[in-house]
């Protein structure tokens, strides 16, 4: 062989080992950047399910059956003759459908509300009369256990064991982490000449 073609092999080998070098480095990046976008991974609950926020639903068997974690989000889905949903401070406001002084009214058909701190949270219809007859909410919020799967986003529904995917709603920590890896992944390209 002559000099000029295992000078010339010996270039097409190196291309050849950066290509495939490019492409693992890419691999691992695009693995990072999912890894992070799913740190924020949280549960959407439906209230009442496929009822929604309605007299007819079992709202108390329905929170019953579910774990609500800080981070999570409710979602109240219901019409203008529902009325309004008053969330109440006490215990004894929620039992006694005490809706004179709510910490805040929900007025929107279908009001998301995020869980963000651990503690209980009381929820009732702004009709003493329908909160009297079940119209009523309250929820256990508990700190999320450290995940060790790769959740997604959930809606959950009553009567369905199977899950909806939903967008997330991003926290600061995880935003941040994917916003830096998708700033890493920029770097890394440009570097690379891609």
């Amino acid at each position: 062989m002559s000099r000029a073609s295992l000078i010339k092999e010996k270039k097409v080998c190196c291309a050849v080992k950066m290509a495939m070098t490019k492409k693992i480095l890419m691999v691992l990046v695009l693995v990072l950047v999912l890894v992070s976008l799913n740190d924020g991974a949280q549960v959407h609950h439906v209230v009442g399910g496929d009822r929604g926020w309605h007299p007819y639903s079992d709202i108390g068997s329905w929170s019953s059956a579910r774990t609500f974690r800080v981070g999570d989000k409710i979602w109240f889905t219901h019409s203008a003759a529902q009325g309004r949903i008053a969330e109440v401070e006490t215990k004894e406001e929620y039992l006694t459908c005490d809706v004179s002084n709510p910490i805040r009214m929900y007025t929107d058909d279908s009001d998301g509300i995020t869980l963000d701190g651990e503690g209980v949270r009381y929820f009732t219809s702004s009709s003493s009369d329908k909160c009297k007859n079940g119209l009523k909410l309250h929820v256990e919020v508990v700190v999320p256990e450290a995940r060790t799967d790769t959740t997604t986003a959930q809606v959950a529904s009553e009567g369905s064991d199977k899950a909806i995917a939903a967008p997330p709603e991003s926290s600061a920590p995880s935003h941040f982490g994917a916003s830096f890896a998708l700033l890493m992944a920029g770097f890394w390209l440009s570097y690379m000449g891609i």
